[in-house]
């Protein structure tokens, strides 16, 4: 029997735009493209030139500090363009793709008579090792480290995120294979959520099987992880996303590099929210196209709304993006005496309006306003209430941002994620980006120790 762990802190917001379960036809796309900013902490070096053919599965880059970790192209055709930024940064690599496309062949492989050390070498082969992400640091990983313990968390319950299992439907096969896989490596451990009851998930084989039962944010890994194996100076612990895990287990079973996944088109500002079949890498105008309730004054999230990327049409679909948001951006409303009428639509944690007396039940249609400015920190606890984790959450941002590498070390940065933040983020008095604060406070303490 599965392990229960019942969560009480946390906050759920529910947004008007819950993708419906049934999936609409994805738009034709010709242009596919790899973008680096989407594996955290890699500094990428391209293995390819403008007019080269590649395969699917041959690898566009290489991460320059681990060079046998390689990133694949999600499609066959002709490398087109390598986009550079300031400094000559690489922001992607894009694919013109074949009409007919043409896979790298790796062997269909026996999971079960593998070891470790056998399936890193063939997921670095492939271009999948680098979807594999750790702790400390939330980065890309790399094949030196020693990993405790392997999580992989199939609960998605940020607003107005896609749903795993339906996603799930049609690869249960390969999820498992993928499991199987990750358990040669190291202890891996599957966390669901209390309402997932699809047999692939609670009667998974050769992991353990973790049951969260709570609010947002449940479902972050990094909540998971603080509450099953908290991760000390020195340790570290490899997560996945379950799609990348879905991506592992095609590897497996076919030879070949499929980056096909279920992303949802949720939010108000969607004629139909619903589901449908991409390419990582494919044209975000293509998935949206005549979809959208209206043009003008609509945030696009690459992602869901409080973890995801402002985007536009002519980006392209993340390497971890399990959702498209469309939500209204607010740059055109226009509110007699602002926030302090007694709104009726508006949702607030602190009940500063009657839409408390609704429960949980009404759907909300918030815009992307931030509705005041930064200001002064106020040591409230209201961090605290939402991120059911064993850390003292503000004192901790205040050491990122005071640069006090030990007495970060001492409260457990070693143990979050930005995106653990995210909540936190939105209720904040402060106007705070306190996921932008962790990731600088990550990535110091990163440089630091290297």
């Amino acid at each position: 029997m599965a392990n229960v762990i019942k969560l009480r802190k946390g906050l759920d917001i529910n947004l008007k735009g819950k993708a419906a379960e049934r999936k609409l036809p994805a738009g034709k796309c010709s242009q596919y493209a790899l973008v680096p900013d989407d594996f955290v902490g890699v500094v990428p070096k391209v293995v390819v030139r403008e007019g080269d053919k590649v395969k699917a599965g041959d690898p566009l880059f290489v991460n320059k500090r681990a060079t046998d970790v390689r990133f694949s192209s999600p499609v066959s055709g002709v490398v087109s363009a390598i986009v550079r930024g300031d400094r000559r940064k690489v922001l992607g690599v894009v694919v013109d793709a074949d009409g007919e496309q043409q896979y790298a062949d790796f062997g269909r492989k026996d999971v079960t008579k593998m070891d470790g050390e056998a399936v890193v070498k063939s997921l670095l082969e492939a271009g999948l090792f680098g979807y594999i992400n750790q702790l400390p640091y939330a980065v890309s990983t790399t094949p030196d480290t020693t990993p405790k313990a392997i999580f992989v968390s199939a609960l998605r319950d940020m607003p107005l995120a896609g749903s795993f299992d339906f996603e799930l439907k049609v690869n249960e096969a390969d999820f498992q294979t993928g499991l199987t896989a990750l358990s040669r490596i190291a202890k891996t451990w599957l966390g669901i959520g209390a309402a997932q009851n699809s047999a692939a998930l609670t009667g998974a084989k050769d992991v353990e099987v973790c049951v969260f039962d709570g609010p947002c944010p449940a479902g972050n890994v990094g909540v998971q992880v603080n509450n099953i194996d908290p991760v000390n100076k020195g340790e570290t612990v490899w997560t996945v996303d379950p799609t990348a895990v879905i991506f592992f287990g095609r590897l497996f079973n076919s030879g070949k590099v499929d980056l096909r996944r279920t992303v949802a088109l949720a939010g108000s500002e969607m004629k139909e929210p619903a589901y449908v079949d991409v390419l990582v890498g494919q044209k975000i105008a293509t998935v949206v196209d005549g979809r959208l309730a209206r043009e003008a004054h609509v945030r696009l999230i690459n992602g869901n709304p409080l973890t995801g990327r402002k985007c536009i049409k002519d980006d392209y679909v993340g390497a971890h993006t399990s959702e498209i948001t469309a939500i209204p951006e607010g740059d055109d409303v226009d509110e007699m005496f602002g926030w302090i009428m007694p709104r009726t639509n508006d949702f607030s944690v602190n009940r500063s309006y009657f839409t408390w007396l609704c429960g949980g039940k009404k759907e909300y249609a918030l815009d992307a306003r931030v509705k005041g400015g930064e200001r002064h920190m106020i040591m409230s606890g209201e961090y605290d209430k939402v991120l059911p984790m064993d850390i003292y959450a503000e004192y901790l941002i205040k050491a990122i941002i005071s640069g006090d590498i030990d007495r970060m070390e001492a409260l457990g940065i070693y143990e979050v994620s930005p995106e653990d933040f995210a909540l936190a983020e939105f209720v904040d008095s402060s106007k705070l980006e306190l996921q932008h604060i962790v990731r600088k406070g990550l990535d110091m303490l990163r440089k630091e120790n290297s």
